[in-house]
C-alpha cells in the first residue's frame, strides 16, 4: 500500500466570518494548484458547507482537500510557496483556516 498524506483546510464559518467564494474558486484554487501540484500535490477537492446534520449552519464554509504523497513532500510545496498561499486568505476571508495532516486508513 502507498503511503500518502490529506492535507485537510478548513474555513470556520462564523456569525461574523466573511467568504468571497467567486475569488476562491476562480483566484485562490487555481494559484494552490499551478504552485503545488509540480512539488508533489496529487489532487485537490473543496467542499461548500451547505449546512449541519440537525439542519443549523454549517461548521465550515469551505473544506479543502490536498493530496500529497508524503509529508515530505507537503513540506517542501509549503517551504517553496506557503507565504504566498498563505498570504492570499485575506484576500478571500476573514477567518483563519484549521488545518490538519491526515492518513488515510
Amino acid at each position: 500500500m502507498r503511503l500518502m498524506i490529506i492535507v485537510s483546510v478548513m474555513y470556520p464559518k462564523t456569525s461574523e466570518s466573511t467568504f468571497d467564494m467567486k475569488y476562491y474558486v476562480e483566484t485562490h484554487t487555481p494559484l494552490v494548484q499551478a504552485r503545488l501540484s509540480p512539488i508533489g500535490m496529487e489532487s485537490l477537492h473543496a467542499m461548500r458547507g451547505t449546512g449541519s446534520l440537525d439542519g443549523g449552519p454549517p461548521p465550515f464554509e469551505v473544506i479543502a482537500q490536498l493530496q500529497f504523497g508524503s509529508v515530505q513532500q507537503l513540506q517542501e510545496a509549503l517551504t517553496a510557496h506557503g507565504a504566498e498561499i498563505i498570504g492570499d486568505i485575506a484576500k478571500f476571508t476573514n477567518v483563519q483556516p484549521v488545518m490538519q495532516i491526515n492518513e488515510p486508513l
